[in-house]
């Protein structure tokens, strides 16, 4: 069952996303979606969710107060490079669409308000082309493994990274050893 995240400062946005997309199916292809929604109003708080729950699609409004939509996007495709990224605006703003798209690798730009039909079909689509990518990049990987361009142990870290995202991330102290808790550093 794919698993998005809806990002807005608006809460009444936030209700009406949810409740639209628990009401009407999103469909591509004759293949429907069963979702699971998480909804944010704080992107520095999203962030924090995508570093511990792998999201198949992200949602997020383009102007937000502290961190605009670009730059959440940009911080998410890092934790999670495989999640298809969809941006919501009420402002057509030229310039903000072209850095939503080269360096937040949006695939779709939605005006507010927005058409239900559009907006579900639009988040089918982008699951269903998702879907397809991973599972292109899946069989790339294993043609890697087997004429020794990628090692097993890169093939599992990216297997294991999709499932969990940051289980590969290793966070190490200044006398070499592992930290359990990022936070532990400050204290001392």
């Amino acid at each position: 069952m794919p698993r998005i995240l809806i990002v807005d400062d608006e809460d009444s946005i936030l209700k009406s996303l949810r409740r639209l997309l628990a009401m009407t199916p999103c469909a591509s292809g004759g293949k429907v979606f069963p979702l699971t929604v998480d909804s944010c109003n704080d992107p520095m708080q999203a962030l924090e969710n995508a570093f511990e729950t792998p999201y198949d699609l992200v949602l997020s409004d383009y102007r937000m107060p502290g961190m605009d939509g670009v730059a959440f996007l940009k911080q998410f495709r890092e934790l999670q490079p495989n999640a298809a990224r969809l941006i919501l605006s009420g402002y057509t703003d030229l310039n903000g669409l072209i850095a939503a798209i080269n360096e937040a690798g949006i695939i779709r730009f939605i005006a507010k308000p927005w058409n239900d039909y559009e907006l579900v079909a639009t988040i089918g689509q982008a699951l269903a082309f998702q879907e397809l990518q991973n599972e292109t990049q899946k069989i790339a990987d294993q043609a890697r493994l087997k004429q020794g361009l990628l090692t097993a142990e890169d093939f599992e870290r990216k297997r294991l990274e999709a499932l969990e995202p940051g289980i590969t991330h290793v966070l190490w102290g200044p006398d070499g050893s592992v930290m359990l808790d990022p936070d532990a550093l400050k204290r001392d």
